[in-house]
C-alpha cells in the first residue's frame, strides 16, 4: 500500500474519520466515566466491534483503533500496566478486521495526549516519546495504514508525537486540542503550532476535540489560510461558546433539578448541551467549502452525527438508507393517506 494513499485520497475528495468512542461506549455501559481507560478492547471486544461497524455504515472511511487513553501512563493509573500491549494489540486487531471488510476503508492507528508532558522536566519528555514509539510499534506491526495522533494541547508534544509517527513511515495526521486560553498550554498559537506541524512533514493537520462547531470553526478557518497541507476538522457535538470555548467548563442553565455529583456538566450532564444533528451538518458543509477534507467529530459523537457529516459533503452512506423522510410521519407528512384531522394535531400536540 502506498505510503501516500491518506493524501492521493484527500486530493480526491472528502475523507469521513469517526472518534469520540469513549463517550460513546461509556454511554452504552462499556467503559468508566472519569478514568476513560479503553479495557473495552478486551473485556467486550464485541462491542467495541459493532461500534465501529456502525460509525462505518454511517460513513466512516478510516477505523481507528480505540487506543486513545491506552498508554503507559493511563494503564499505570488504574494499576493495568500489565495489559498495556495485549490492549493496544487487541484494539489494532479488532479495527484491522473491521477495515478490511469494507473495501476502500483504511486503518488507522492512534496516539494521544498523555498528560504528563512538562515543558520543564526533559525526563518526563522522554517518557512520553517512550510510549509513543511503543504504541506507533504495535501499530505497525497489527497493519496500520496511517497512525493518528490527536487531542494534543501542548505544542511540544505534538512534535514528538509526529516524530514518532515519522519514523514508522506511515502518513501521519496529527490534530491538536487547545484548552480555553485559545493557545496551547506552552504558549505557541493555534495557528503556528499547525504551520509548524506541516513544515515538519505532517501529511495532515488540524483541531479534534475540546471545541464544538462555534468554537473550532474561527481557528479552521485561519489554519485551512495558513497551510497547504491537508486540514482536519474534528469538533465534538456540543455548544460551546466564546466565554465557554471548550466543554470542559459548560455550563448548563436549564432549570436542571438533579446536577451532576461532581459538580460539572463534564463529562456526564453535557446532554443538554448537545448540538443537534443539522448544526453538525452545517459545520461540515462549511469546513467542506473552505477546502477541509478530513472531516468527523470527536467526543461525544454517534453514528448519525458521522451520518450527517458524510452526507453534508454529498456522501452515500449505508446508513443513508434510513435518513429522515417526514413526509411519511403521521403529524408532519404529506401522504395523501394521513387525515388531515390527525396532521391539524402538530400545531397543538
Amino acid at each position: 500500500m502506498s505510503k501516500n494513499i491518506l493524501v492521493t485520497r484527500l486530493d480526491a475528495g472528502p475523507v469521513i474519520c469517526a472518534e469520540g468512542f469513549l463517550f460513546e461506549l461509556e454511554r452504552r455501559g462499556y467503559l468508566t466515566a472519569g478514568e476513560f481507560v479503553p479495557e473495552v478492547a478486551l473485556e467486550y471486544p464485541e462491542a467495541l466491534e459493532a461500534l465501529h461497524r456502525d460509525f462505518q455504515r454511517a460513513g466512516s472511511d478510516i477505523v481507528e483503533a480505540f487506543t486513545y487513553n491506552g498508554h503507559r501512563e493511563k494503564m499505570r493509573v488504574i494499576g493495568k500496566e500489565a495489559l498495556l500491549e495485549p490492549l493496544n494489540r487487541a484494539a489494532l486487531k479488532i479495527a484491522r478486521k473491521v477495515a478490511q471488510s469494507k473495501p476502500g476503508n483504511l486503518m488507522a492507528g492512534n496516539i494521544s495526549n498523555t498528560n504528563i508532558w512538562n515543558p520543564e522536566d526533559q525526563g518526563k519528555q522522554r517518557e512520553v516519546r517512550s510510549m509513543f514509539d511503543e504504541m506507533v510499534g504495535w501499530a505497525v506491526d497489527e497493519g496500520a495504514d496511517i497512525i493518528i495522533g490527536e487531542t494534543f494541547y501542548y505544542a511540544e508534544e505534538a512534535y514528538q508525537a509526529l516524530e514518532a509517527i515519522q519514523a514508522s513511515g506511515l502518513p501521519a495526521v496529527v490534530t491538536i486540542a487547545p484548552m480555553a486560553e485559545n493557545q496551547m498550554m506552552d504558549k505557541v498559537s493555534i495557528v503556528e503550532t499547525c504551520k509548524e506541524l506541516e513544515q515538519r512533514g505532517a501529511d495532515v493537520v488540524g483541531m479534534n476535540c475540546f471545541r464544538g462547531p462555534e468554537t473550532m470553526m474561527p481557528y479552521l478557518r485561519e489554519i485551512r489560510k495558513a497551510v497547504s497541507c491537508h486540514v482536519g476538522a474534528l469538533p465534538i457535538p456540543y455548544r460551546t461558546n466564546e466565554f465557554e470555548p471548550t466543554f470542559f467548563n459548560l455550563s448548563d442553565h436549564s432549570s436542571c433539578t438533579c446536577p451532576a455529583p461532581h459538580g460539572r456538566t463534564f463529562p456526564t450532564a453535557l446532554d443538554p448541551l448537545y448540538c443537534n444533528r443539522y448544526e453538525i451538518g452545517e459545520f461540515a458543509k462549511e469546513a467542506y467549502s473552505l477546502g477541509i477534507n478530513y472531516l468527523g467529530v470527536c467526543c461525544g459523537a454517534a453514528p448519525i452525527h458521522i451520518r450527517q457529516v458524510a452526507e453534508a459533503v454529498g456522501l452515500q452512506t449505508e446508513a443513508s438508507r434510513f435518513s429522515e423522510n417526514m413526509s411519511n410521519h403521521f403529524m408532519y407528512g404529506s401522504n395523501e393517506r394521513l387525515p388531515e384531522h390527525i396532521k391539524a394535531l402538530g400545531e397543538t400536540a
